[in-house]
């Protein structure tokens, strides 16, 4: 993280140093944020002709004036190396910019970890604020960064580490520290490791670092069970009455979740007139995903547009100019718990339950293809969406009857019946 400093210049005349002449050396002390250095000029003066105060020579002589102006070059230089060096490095020691004034050989200050987590997030959050990319996934860079922080601190006993000494290790360890310390599950500490991987690239990239440490790490990935509401539990819930208005609007925004496909994020920010009538005559909602800015269109069927109606006079939406009246993400998925117990359903319902019941119950096994679901869900790769077709049993047991339908049942009589005689 880049540190404000002040830099300032005293050019002084050493009195302590006088010499069989009576002359005294003078001296430029160099102070950044508290700390000192001094380097001597190799001049000399007359201590009575000497200004303490302006810190130059008296007189209007051409010696006199040709020294002050050497003394206030010497301020400039040391100002523009000065702005040179923060340019470059996170902080600037007094010895660093005595160092670089007097032309000695400087070692690089080399980079660090944290160095690289500070101009990463720093650049992403730049475009995050512009819009390129997603402020949450900012956010979970700088959860990863603190992270990094405290696994350091336990396993190394620091709080940082340059680049050159993060080796493979590194990546085995973190990775064991996230599954014991923090409990997190496989895929969860594997996009940590990911992200990490992803800073250490820039490192490649910026040359602060010849290759990536992690380069051989593998970052596996294990598809998760997506739990998934079947149609009659699809049914329960919309025909349900609800004993108060609180539950029936969670459970009517729950129900636009499932016949949509759009995340809770995305639900929150449609306004009273996001809805849109297509070249096809039908109603579209049409956003951008908060999570990947990827385009997810959907046109509405009739539950989510009689949900629509619903609410257009409700006064939530009106005072605040939204489509649907949604409540904090939180309260939402604590009081889905209530609904699914009302019901009598026994999976967890949250908010991302009503995105993969779209994904599956809805669509794929009603025969909407695959490439159409990962376009309504906003997916940049179809492979994402490929994950829910592997749930969508009763859409293979269904094409398979049409298969069996297909061949001849003569065949499969003669079948039956050779099997008959030879038992």
């Amino acid at each position: 993280m880049k540190v404000l400093q002040n830099l300032s210049i005293l050019i002084w005349a050493n009195q302590s140093k006088k010499d069989k002449n009576g002359l005294v050396p003078l001296y430029a002390r160099i102070t950044i944020s508290g700390k000192r250095a001094e380097i001597s000029l190799y001049n000399k003066v007359n201590p009575d002709k000497w200004d303490k105060e302006s810190g130059t020579l008296k007189g209007n002589d051409l010696e006199t004036k040709t020294l002050n102006n050497h003394l206030q070059k010497v301020k400039t230089d040391l100002n523009v190396h000065f702005i040179n060096l923060s340019v470059l490095h996170q902080t600037v020691s007094p010895q660093l910019l005595s160092d670089t004034f007097l032309g000695k050989e400087t070692k690089p200050l080399e980079k660090t970890i944290m160095d690289a987590f500070e101009y990463h997030n720093k650049k992403f959050k730049e475009k995050a604020l512009h819009g390129s990319v997603s402020m949450k996934t900012w956010t979970r860079f700088e959860i990863l960064k603190n992270k990094v922080v405290k696994f350091m601190e336990k396993t190394y006993k620091e709080k940082d580490r340059n680049l050159k000494d993060i080796k493979h290790s590194f990546a085995t360890e973190f990775e064991h520290y996230l599954m014991i310390n923090d409990k997190l599950a496989s895929n969860t500490l594997m996009k940590y490791i990911k992200m990490l991987k992803t800073v250490l690239n820039m490192c490649v990239a910026n040359e602060w670092i010849p290759s990536n440490p992690f380069m051989n790490f593998k970052c596996t990935y294990t598809p998760p069970d997506r739990n998934v509401l079947t149609p009659d539990e699809l049914s329960t819930l919309y025909s349900k009455v609800m004993p108060n208005k609180r539950l029936e609007e969670v459970r009517d925004v729950f129900m636009f979740a499932c016949y949509t496909g759009y995340a809770f994020a995305d639900m929150e920010q449609f306004d009273l007139n996001a809805v849109t009538v297509g070249i096809d005559g039908e109603y579209w909602l049409k956003t951008n995903r908060i999570k990947t800015d990827s385009a997810e269109n959907v046109m509405l069927l009739d539950i989510p547009l009689e949900i629509i109606q619903k609410y257009k006079t409700h006064p939530y939406c009106l005072a605040n100019n939204k489509l649907l009246p949604i409540i904090s993400n939180q309260r939402y998925n604590s009081y889905l718990k209530e609904i699914s117990a009302i019901c009598d359903i026994k999976k967890h319902l949250t908010s991302h339950i009503a995105r993969h019941t779209f994904a599956t119950t809805v669509t794929l096994a009603n025969g909407i293809s695959l490439e159409s679901v990962s376009a309504m869900l906003g997916h940049k790769s179809i492979r994402t969406t490929q994950i829910y077709a592997k749930v969508v049993q009763s859409k293979l047991s269904n094409e398979m009857k049409l298969l069996k339908q297909k061949l001849n049942p003569t065949i499969n009589c003669e079948l039956i019946s050779s099997a008959a005689s030879n038992n």
